[in-house]
Protein backbone atom coordinates (compact mmCIF):
# COMPACT_ATOMS: atom_id res chain seq x y z
CA UNK A 1 0.00 0.00 0.00
CA UNK A 2 1.19 3.77 -1.15
CA UNK A 3 -0.44 6.74 0.31
CA UNK A 4 0.30 10.14 -0.93
CA UNK A 5 0.08 13.48 0.69
CA UNK A 6 -2.15 15.59 -1.36
CA UNK A 7 -2.13 19.29 -0.11
CA UNK A 8 -3.38 17.47 3.48
CA UNK A 9 -5.58 14.73 1.54
CA UNK A 10 -4.23 11.12 1.52
CA UNK A 11 -4.48 9.41 -1.58
CA UNK A 12 -4.18 5.60 -0.71
CA UNK A 13 -2.98 3.29 -3.18
CA UNK A 14 -4.26 0.15 -1.40
CA UNK A 15 -4.87 -1.23 -4.83
CA UNK A 16 -4.24 -0.59 -8.68
CA UNK A 17 -5.74 2.75 -9.36
CA UNK A 18 -6.62 4.69 -12.78
CA UNK A 19 -5.31 8.24 -14.13
CA UNK A 20 -7.17 9.44 -16.94
CA UNK A 21 -5.49 11.52 -19.55
CA UNK A 22 -7.04 15.17 -20.46
CA UNK A 23 -4.88 17.11 -23.17
CA UNK A 24 -5.54 21.31 -23.33
CA UNK A 25 -3.29 20.93 -26.84
CA UNK A 26 -4.20 20.79 -30.46
CA UNK A 27 -1.25 18.39 -31.48
CA UNK A 28 -1.53 15.56 -29.09
CA UNK A 29 -1.23 12.21 -30.37
CA UNK A 30 -4.23 10.59 -29.98
CA UNK A 31 -7.13 13.08 -31.62
CA UNK A 32 -9.33 11.96 -28.53
CA UNK A 33 -7.38 12.93 -25.75
CA UNK A 34 -7.54 16.83 -27.31
CA UNK A 35 -9.79 19.37 -25.90
CA UNK A 36 -9.74 22.49 -26.90
CA UNK A 37 -12.07 24.77 -24.23
CA UNK A 38 -12.94 24.50 -21.30
CA UNK A 39 -16.22 23.52 -21.47
CA UNK A 40 -14.79 20.08 -23.34
CA UNK A 41 -12.62 19.84 -20.60
CA UNK A 42 -15.59 19.68 -17.91
CA UNK A 43 -17.35 17.64 -19.74
CA UNK A 44 -14.42 14.79 -20.07
CA UNK A 45 -13.21 15.14 -16.64
CA UNK A 46 -16.80 14.77 -15.25
CA UNK A 47 -17.06 11.52 -17.67
CA UNK A 48 -14.17 10.25 -16.66
CA UNK A 49 -14.65 11.13 -12.59
CA UNK A 50 -17.35 9.03 -12.89
CA UNK A 51 -16.33 6.23 -15.19
CA UNK A 52 -14.36 5.43 -11.93
CA UNK A 53 -10.51 7.89 -12.58
CA UNK A 54 -8.85 8.25 -9.51
CA UNK A 55 -6.56 11.17 -10.88
CA UNK A 56 -7.22 13.53 -13.60
CA UNK A 57 -4.12 14.38 -15.67
CA UNK A 58 -4.00 17.69 -17.12
CA UNK A 59 -1.72 18.80 -20.05
CA UNK A 60 -0.91 21.72 -21.90
CA UNK A 61 1.91 20.51 -23.91
CA UNK A 62 2.50 17.50 -26.03
CA UNK A 63 5.33 15.57 -25.62
CA UNK A 64 5.25 13.05 -28.71
CA UNK A 65 8.37 12.37 -30.17
CA UNK A 66 9.53 15.96 -32.15
CA UNK A 67 6.42 18.06 -30.84
CA UNK A 68 6.63 21.53 -30.84
CA UNK A 69 8.08 23.05 -27.34
CA UNK A 70 5.78 25.65 -26.32
CA UNK A 71 6.44 28.16 -23.54
CA UNK A 72 5.42 28.25 -19.72
CA UNK A 73 3.03 31.18 -20.37
CA UNK A 74 1.47 29.45 -23.13
CA UNK A 75 0.97 26.09 -21.16
CA UNK A 76 -0.63 28.02 -18.26
CA UNK A 77 -2.72 29.71 -20.27
CA UNK A 78 -4.12 26.36 -21.72
CA UNK A 79 -4.15 24.52 -18.18
CA UNK A 80 -5.16 26.88 -15.15
CA UNK A 81 -8.65 27.77 -16.60
CA UNK A 82 -9.22 24.35 -17.01
CA UNK A 83 -8.23 23.60 -13.46
CA UNK A 84 -10.14 26.07 -12.00
CA UNK A 85 -13.09 24.89 -13.63
CA UNK A 86 -13.12 20.84 -12.83
CA UNK A 87 -12.01 22.37 -9.01
CA UNK A 88 -15.04 24.49 -8.83
CA UNK A 89 -17.35 21.50 -9.79
CA UNK A 90 -15.58 18.39 -8.72
CA UNK A 91 -13.24 19.90 -5.59
CA UNK A 92 -12.46 16.39 -3.82
CA UNK A 93 -11.56 15.33 -7.90
CA UNK A 94 -7.22 14.60 -7.35
CA UNK A 95 -5.69 16.66 -10.32
CA UNK A 96 -1.89 16.13 -11.25
CA UNK A 97 -0.36 19.15 -13.65
CA UNK A 98 1.56 17.36 -16.54
CA UNK A 99 4.71 19.50 -16.95
CA UNK A 100 8.09 20.51 -16.69
CA UNK A 101 7.88 23.88 -15.81
CA UNK A 102 7.76 25.27 -12.42
CA UNK A 103 5.97 28.27 -13.19
CA UNK A 104 2.96 26.19 -14.43
CA UNK A 105 3.34 23.76 -11.70
CA UNK A 106 3.34 26.60 -9.41
CA UNK A 107 -0.03 28.55 -10.85
CA UNK A 108 -1.66 24.54 -11.55
CA UNK A 109 -0.99 23.62 -7.29
CA UNK A 110 -2.54 27.24 -6.84
CA UNK A 111 -5.77 26.51 -9.34
CA UNK A 112 -6.63 23.15 -7.59
CA UNK A 113 -4.03 20.45 -8.75
CA UNK A 114 -2.07 18.57 -6.40
CA UNK A 115 0.38 16.29 -7.92
CA UNK A 116 3.22 17.51 -10.30
CA UNK A 117 3.90 14.95 -13.80
CA UNK A 118 7.38 16.17 -14.87
CA UNK A 119 8.56 13.76 -17.67
CA UNK A 120 11.98 15.54 -17.57
CA UNK A 121 12.63 14.88 -13.48
CA UNK A 122 13.58 18.40 -13.50
CA UNK A 123 16.18 18.37 -16.44
CA UNK A 124 13.88 21.03 -18.74
CA UNK A 125 13.96 23.28 -15.68
CA UNK A 126 16.39 23.93 -12.94
CA UNK A 127 13.77 25.30 -9.98
CA UNK A 128 11.36 22.38 -10.33
CA UNK A 129 13.06 19.99 -7.85
CA UNK A 130 13.09 23.10 -5.22
CA UNK A 131 9.68 24.18 -6.36
CA UNK A 132 8.16 20.41 -6.28
CA UNK A 133 9.97 20.52 -2.51
CA UNK A 134 8.37 24.09 -1.52
CA UNK A 135 5.02 23.06 -2.56
CA UNK A 136 4.75 19.89 -0.82
CA UNK A 137 3.25 17.92 -3.13
CA UNK A 138 3.54 14.12 -4.61
CA UNK A 139 5.91 14.30 -7.56
CA UNK A 140 5.93 11.96 -10.73
CA UNK A 141 9.46 10.97 -11.39
CA UNK A 142 9.87 9.51 -15.21
CA UNK A 143 13.05 8.11 -17.31
CA UNK A 144 14.31 10.44 -19.95
CA UNK A 145 17.03 11.07 -22.20
CA UNK A 146 17.06 14.48 -23.94
CA UNK A 147 13.77 16.14 -24.54
CA UNK A 148 10.77 15.03 -26.20
CA UNK A 149 12.94 16.61 -29.76
CA UNK A 150 15.43 14.51 -29.23
CA UNK A 151 15.23 11.77 -27.27
CA UNK A 152 14.76 8.99 -30.37
CA UNK A 153 17.87 9.89 -30.96
CA UNK A 154 19.09 8.82 -27.02
CA UNK A 155 17.70 5.65 -27.49
CA UNK A 156 21.00 3.15 -26.45
CA UNK A 157 21.29 1.31 -23.60
CA UNK A 158 23.52 -1.57 -22.97
CA UNK A 159 20.27 -3.39 -20.33
CA UNK A 160 17.47 -0.60 -20.41
CA UNK A 161 15.69 -1.98 -17.52
CA UNK A 162 19.26 -1.71 -15.48
CA UNK A 163 20.18 1.68 -16.67
CA UNK A 164 16.74 2.90 -15.66
CA UNK A 165 17.17 1.40 -12.18
CA UNK A 166 19.85 2.47 -11.78
CA UNK A 167 18.60 6.52 -12.73
CA UNK A 168 15.52 5.72 -10.16
CA UNK A 169 17.93 5.27 -7.72
CA UNK A 170 19.80 7.65 -7.85
CA UNK A 171 17.27 10.34 -8.75
CA UNK A 172 14.84 9.02 -5.65
CA UNK A 173 18.30 9.82 -3.28
CA UNK A 174 18.62 13.40 -4.95
CA UNK A 175 14.91 14.31 -4.78
CA UNK A 176 14.10 12.76 -0.59
CA UNK A 177 17.48 15.07 0.12
CA UNK A 178 15.72 18.13 -1.85
CA UNK A 179 13.06 17.37 0.78
CA UNK A 180 10.28 15.61 -1.94
CA UNK A 181 8.69 12.85 0.25
CA UNK A 182 6.41 11.57 -2.05
CA UNK A 183 7.63 9.51 -5.32
CA UNK A 184 5.83 7.75 -7.89
CA UNK A 185 8.04 6.59 -10.30
CA UNK A 186 7.08 6.30 -13.99
CA UNK A 187 9.76 4.01 -16.34
CA UNK A 188 8.66 6.44 -19.19
CA UNK A 189 6.99 3.90 -22.19
CA UNK A 190 8.47 5.49 -25.44
CA UNK A 191 10.67 8.18 -24.36
CA UNK A 192 13.94 7.65 -25.59
CA UNK A 193 13.14 3.97 -25.83
CA UNK A 194 12.56 1.82 -28.69
CA UNK A 195 9.84 -0.54 -29.01
CA UNK A 196 11.79 -3.39 -28.08
CA UNK A 197 12.87 -2.06 -24.96
CA UNK A 198 9.09 -0.98 -23.95
CA UNK A 199 8.41 -4.50 -23.98
CA UNK A 200 11.62 -5.49 -22.48
CA UNK A 201 11.13 -2.59 -19.62
CA UNK A 202 7.46 -3.79 -19.63
CA UNK A 203 8.42 -7.40 -18.88
CA UNK A 204 10.85 -6.31 -16.41
CA UNK A 205 8.52 -4.18 -14.18
CA UNK A 206 8.37 -5.80 -10.85
CA UNK A 207 12.12 -5.42 -10.60
CA UNK A 208 11.16 -1.47 -9.73
CA UNK A 209 9.21 -2.47 -7.09
CA UNK A 210 12.33 -3.16 -5.03
CA UNK A 211 12.29 1.09 -4.61
CA UNK A 212 9.17 0.92 -2.99
CA UNK A 213 6.91 3.25 -4.64
CA UNK A 214 3.97 3.44 -6.84
CA UNK A 215 4.80 2.36 -10.27
CA UNK A 216 2.55 4.12 -12.84
CA UNK A 217 2.14 2.83 -16.16
CA UNK A 218 1.83 5.10 -19.43
CA UNK A 219 1.02 3.14 -22.16
CA UNK A 220 -2.12 3.63 -23.18
CA UNK A 221 -2.39 3.67 -27.45
CA UNK A 222 1.48 3.96 -27.58
CA UNK A 223 3.31 3.34 -30.90
CA UNK A 224 4.56 0.11 -29.40
CA UNK A 225 1.17 -0.94 -29.73
CA UNK A 226 -0.62 0.25 -32.58
CA UNK A 227 3.01 -0.55 -34.63
CA UNK A 228 3.27 -4.28 -33.21
CA UNK A 229 -0.33 -4.44 -34.28
CA UNK A 230 -0.25 -3.21 -37.65
CA UNK A 231 -3.47 -0.74 -36.84
CA UNK A 232 -3.81 3.24 -35.78
CA UNK A 233 -3.60 4.52 -32.91
CA UNK A 234 -7.41 4.83 -32.92
CA UNK A 235 -7.26 0.97 -32.86
CA UNK A 236 -5.07 0.46 -30.27
CA UNK A 237 -7.49 -0.06 -27.27
CA UNK A 238 -7.55 -3.21 -26.78
CA UNK A 239 -3.58 -4.00 -27.36
CA UNK A 240 -3.83 -1.18 -24.18
CA UNK A 241 -5.95 -3.16 -22.28
CA UNK A 242 -3.43 -6.06 -22.64
CA UNK A 243 -0.78 -4.48 -21.90
CA UNK A 244 -1.98 -2.82 -19.01
CA UNK A 245 -2.90 -6.29 -17.68
CA UNK A 246 0.76 -7.49 -17.99
CA UNK A 247 1.49 -4.62 -15.90
CA UNK A 248 -0.43 -5.01 -13.33
CA UNK A 249 1.14 -8.61 -13.07
CA UNK A 250 3.94 -6.98 -12.98
CA UNK A 251 3.23 -4.59 -10.39
CA UNK A 252 2.14 -1.24 -11.57
CA UNK A 253 0.06 0.67 -9.11
CA UNK A 254 -1.25 3.45 -11.83
CA UNK A 255 -2.55 2.58 -15.51
CA UNK A 256 -2.12 6.20 -16.80
CA UNK A 257 -4.95 5.84 -20.02
CA UNK A 258 -7.20 7.35 -22.11
CA UNK A 259 -9.94 5.48 -21.39
CA UNK A 260 -11.01 5.34 -18.25
CA UNK A 261 -13.79 3.00 -17.95
CA UNK A 262 -11.75 0.31 -20.11
CA UNK A 263 -8.60 0.52 -17.44
CA UNK A 264 -11.39 0.15 -14.45
CA UNK A 265 -12.73 -2.95 -15.83
CA UNK A 266 -9.04 -4.07 -16.22
CA UNK A 267 -7.78 -3.46 -12.69
CA UNK A 268 -11.24 -5.29 -11.36
CA UNK A 269 -10.49 -8.23 -12.72
CA UNK A 270 -6.97 -8.07 -12.40
CA UNK A 271 -7.79 -7.69 -8.51
CA UNK A 272 -10.68 -10.17 -8.45
CA UNK A 273 -7.64 -12.84 -9.98
CA UNK A 274 -5.04 -11.90 -7.98
CA UNK A 275 -6.75 -11.49 -4.27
Amino acid sequence: MFTLNCKGRLLVIDKPIVMGIINATPDSFFAGSRFNSVNEIVVEAEKMLNDGANILDIGGQSTRPGSELISADEEIKRVIPAIKAITKINPEAFISIDTFYSKVAIAAVEAGASIINDISAGSMDNRMIATVAELKVPYILMHIKGTPQTMQQNSNYENVTLEVLDYFISKTHELQKAGITDLIIDPGFGFAKTIEQNFELLKNLSVFKMLDRAIMLGLSRKSTIYKTLGVNVSEALNGTTVLNTIGLINGASILRVHDVKEAKETVKLYSATYK
